[in-house]
């Protein structure tokens, strides 16, 4: 719903984790709803801080209207960034996709040079934050493995982005195998990033040609029988609520009504008798982290419900929290002091738990609740795949 649905309650405000800990933002109500009422067409934005906003999307959330605050700010923030000059940081985060692929492909240098002082130094100068470390690179990427496993009736396409793909192939890989083992038919076409961190970082024409890419490849394969499936809790959300909405994407509409979470899917699977899942004991104290795209995708927590299943797992589920990474967004040297603050809150209540792991579906908040907490962090995946393996 439009900004005029805004009943001012201040829901919204309660649950930013933004607000929380930076007084510069003035929260999601007066940059969203609020603001908007004074946005004039052909007026040039002063509203700076509006750039404050992680998009962690938990006002839209809470909003007891239905309201689209978070749009309504992400539309304010485009704006903003096409009438003012942006960072360098920002141009460089919204190239994240080449800049994979390079860091990929020059792997073992990269990942050595950038753990080096000077290299730190450089990137702080351009606007980088380096308190945590970058997530290293991989040569042998998801596209240059397999790109077809598994055979029987149900198809999918998985869309790994870009994370699964430069960072963390082997992920990707164990749930490629893992719906094969299962007896679905995946497929791995070459893909582009979603288009999220151009759009987080003010690039919409940048966003609109990645998604016009992608939803030209996936919608040949929908039209063949496939599904589409995502494990990255962002790239979904951008599937199935961007490309149809702020990106207006000709097959949007197509992408979203046949695009689902990997564990939301496998549990179809299991709940309609396609499959069976028989998990070995895995004695586990870990504490499952909610992504907050998670929470906006409103498909409710998939992989927790898998995870029940297996024997000897204690989890605790830790939905409160945002981890103040978002991406890109923890990133940038002027959000770092926000997004450790943020992180400082989210690791003390796991801590709190006396887990023994972190558990979440989301990269970005897996790197930096380890590296907060210094607890090894899994994807839900890697343990279902672990249970699997074990006699």
């Amino acid at each position: 719903m439009s900004f005029e649905h805004c009943v001012r309650c201040t829901v919204c405000v309660e649950n930013c984790p933004v607000f929380k800990v930076e007084p510069l933002f003035p929260g999601p109500k007066q940059a969203g709803p609020d603001a908007q009422r004074f946005r004039l067409d052909g007026e040039k934005s002063v509203d700076q801080w509006v750039r404050l906003c992680s998009q962690c999307k938990r006002c839209e959330v809470s909003c007891p209207n239905d309201v689209e605050v978070s749009e309504i700010i992400l539309n304010a923030q485009l704006k903003y960034s096409r009438e003012h000059l942006s960072p360098f940081s920002s141009h460089l985060f919204a190239n994240t996709y080449y800049i994979s692929g390079l860091g990929s492909l020059a792997a073992p240098v990269f990942n050595r040079v950038s753990s080096w002082g000077i290299s730190k130094g450089v990137m702080s100068l351009l606007g980088i934050a380096t308190s945590l470390p970058f997530p290293s690179f991989r040569f042998l990427t998801l596209q240059r493995g397999w790109k077809r496993r598994g055979r029987g009736a149900r198809k999918v396409v998985f869309f790994h982005g870009c994370f699964l793909n430069f960072n963390r192939p082997d992920i990707g890989r164990g749930i490629r195998d893992l719906l094969a083992s299962l007896g679905v038919q995946v497929i791995i076409p070459k893909q582009s990033c979603c288009g999220l961190p151009a759009l987080g970082n003010g690039d919409l024409d940048m966003a609109r040609k990645y998604a016009q890419q992608n939803a030209a490849t996936l919608a040949r394969y929908i039209d063949k029988g496939h599904d589409v499936v995502y494990a990255c809790t962002s790239c979904g959300l951008t599937l199935v609520r961007d490309y149809p909405g702020v990106l207006d994407i000709t097959l949007g509409e197509k992408i979203s009504e046949n695009t689902y979470n990997v564990h939301e899917y496998l549990l179809s699977l299991i709940e309609n008798g396609y499959t069976e899942l028989a998990p070995a004991q895995v004695n586990m104290t870990i504490a499952y982290h909610i992504p907050c795209h998670l929470r906006a995708l409103g498909i409710g927590y998939p992989a927790a419900r898998i995870l029940e299943r297996i024997p000897g797992l204690t989890c605790h589920l830790m939905e409160d929290n945002c981890c103040g990474l978002s991406g890109s967004y923890g990133f940038k040297k002027k959000n770092q002091g926000i997004s450790r603050k943020l992180g400082q809150l989210a690791s003390s209540a796991i801590r709190e738990r006396e887990v023994e792991a972190i558990v979440s579906d989301c990269g970005a908040c897996r790197m930096q609740l380890s590296h907060y907490t210094g607890l090894p962090a899994f994807d839900p995946s890697e343990l279902i795949v672990e249970s699997m393996k074990k006699p």
